[in-house]
């Protein structure tokens, strides 16, 4: 009896969080297919209203979010490719006690995750370096992520045994052809953690963007997001719509902003399954211990 009791508590706390999880969610992509005239009148609730697909349609003939896309997907695969690489290089020397200076590396890192030199010195760092108003600038300064380095290290620290680096050693095996032929095989798990981290931060992130760049051709898709939901700035004449249209389009600016949320979001939607059997995976690296 004690122990239905307690699965009905935890389901209806469970069903209930999930509720409340997923209904903005829900209602927004239902707002985004509704008439602009439901969604200002408030009509929308759960189910589309009037359902439409102008809101769309006016978002991809918004010349800027075909660019944001564009650069957005650039810099999210370049930089989740220099992440991962960087935490990898950094992670597994870590993770092996014969490495000289081990400890103090260790020191090092745990310091640079608590402490940050702050927003001007990063800038300047930035600027000296040559990288303001380049598309290295929205990745490349936050390419090293300190909790990615110490995942990695738990993982191979508990995974790859020493054993299994003597026999290679024995065989002839030097230690980057150990790293290269039997390590990254076997750590699969948290190499897709890792790139799913990397690459859903840079996809969502725009504050690298928004102080580093001025050219709008750089702009990724956040920064576009933001000058569309924020500030309001739409270029209607860019978007080749008739008079008409454009006096339409005026009393569309909400479904609009429903309608760039979920093209936001897809890509973020369509990536996490494709990823969650080794990101499960990965994330309970280091919770069990023998």
């Amino acid at each position: 009896m004690n122990d239905r009791l307690f699965l009905i508590v935890l389901y209806t706390i469970l069903s209930t969080i999930v509720i409340l999880v997923s209904y903005p969610l829900i209602y927004i992509l239902s707002s985004s297919f509704s008439s602009s005239e439901a969604v200002m009148s408030g009509k929308v609730w759960l189910w589309p209203v009037d359902p439409t697909l102008y809101g769309y349609e006016a978002v991809f003939r918004y010349p800027e979010v075909w660019s944001g896309y564009f650069n957005s997907t650039v810099y999210t695969v370049l930089g989740s490719i220099l992440s991962v690489l960087l935490s990898i290089m950094f992670a597994y020397p870590l993770s092996r006690k014969t490495f000289f200076g081990r400890n103090i590396f260790i020191s090092m890192i745990l310091f640079a995750m608590i402490f940050s030199g702050g927003l001007i010195p990063f800038y300047l760092v930035v600027k000296n370096l040559a990288l303001l108003n380049t598309m290295w600038a929205v990745f490349v300064p936050s390419a090293l992520n300190i909790f990615s380095v110490i995942i990695a290290k738990t993982f191979f620290q508990w995974t790859i045994p020493n054993e299994l680096y003597e026999a290679a050693q024995i065989d002839g095996c030097n230690d980057i052809r150990f790293l290269l032929k039997i390590v990254l095989p076997l750590s699969k798990p948290i190499i897709a953690v890792l790139a799913l981290w990397s690459a859903v931060a840079i996809w969502n992130s725009y504050f690298n963007a928004l102080i580093f760049l001025n050219d709008k051709d750089l702009y990724p898709l956040q920064l576009v997001l933001r000058e569309i939901l924020v500030l309001g700035n739409v270029e209607m004449t860019a978007m080749n719509l008739s008079p008409e249209a454009i006096t339409k389009f005026q009393d569309m600016k909400n479904l609009l902003k429903y309608s760039v949320i979920i093209v936001a979001s897809v890509p973020v939607l369509i990536l996490y399954p494709l990823a969650q059997k080794y990101f499960v995976q990965g994330v309970m690296i280091g919770s069990v211990k023998e």
